[in-house]
């Protein structure tokens, strides 16, 4: 059983949440968080870089110079990777990056960068945002409490405090639904609602 404060809209003390899922230093796995983040950055390439090799490459059917007696190196074609405008020996041409990360590896990278946040006291969590949907509005109330960088975590996807955050030089701002483990290794601090603390908790059962 693992016990977590709960903040208010004003960030005081509004009491505890009780969970089943263990949040120890024992159960931070850096590997397997590694791992994870390695595949979000992996996805996340294009892939869509090419260069000519010689079957790509027109012309040089022709010897360009005889075999003998002109001093140079042999060359059967104008083509080649050691002329000038030939082919590009060994480049890059279009692939997938994407790396294949199992669901229970995924489960265990959760939580251990929540039991992370938690033992190094960076995880805040807080009934509801009362935010404006202004930025500089959350600015003031991250900045002031000390809490920036931050993540901040909404279960709602329309919920202004996303507006609010997007935009901050040292923090952004996601629902619950798109919560990234690369996102919250990036961030210092992970600002996340109660309602969305749960909803993550509840895919570790």
């Amino acid at each position: 059983m693992t016990d977590i404060t709960v903040l208010n809209s004003k960030f005081e003390d509004a009491g505890k949440l009780s969970t089943n899922v263990e949040l120890n230093a024992e159960n931070i796995k850096e590997a397997t968080v590694h791992q994870v983040v390695k595949a979000t950055l992996a996805g996340r390439r294009q892939g869509t870089h090419s260069t000519k090799t010689r079957a790509f490459v027109s012309g040089g059917g022709a010897k360009p110079f005889k075999q003998k007696g002109t001093g140079r190196a042999r060359q059967g074609t104008s083509r080649s990777g050691l002329m000038v405008g030939g082919a590009r020996v060994f480049g890059p041409l279009p692939r997938n990056y994407d790396q294949k990360v199992n669901k229970k590896v995924t489960k265990v990278a959760l939580q251990s960068i929540i039991a992370d946040k938690l033992q190094a006291g960076k995880l805040t969590v807080v009934d509801s945002f009362e935010s404006t949907g202004k930025t500089k509005d959350m600015f003031k109330t991250l900045n002031d409490k000390g809490l920036l960088p931050a993540l901040v975590v909404t279960q709602d996807k329309n919920d202004p405090a996303l507006k609010a955050a997007r935009n901050l030089q040292w923090a952004t701002s996601l629902p619950v639904e798109h919560f990234s483990i690369y996102a919250a290794v990036k961030y210092e601090n992970l600002v996340i609602e109660k309602q969305a603390l749960e909803t993550l908790l509840n895919r570790l059962v």
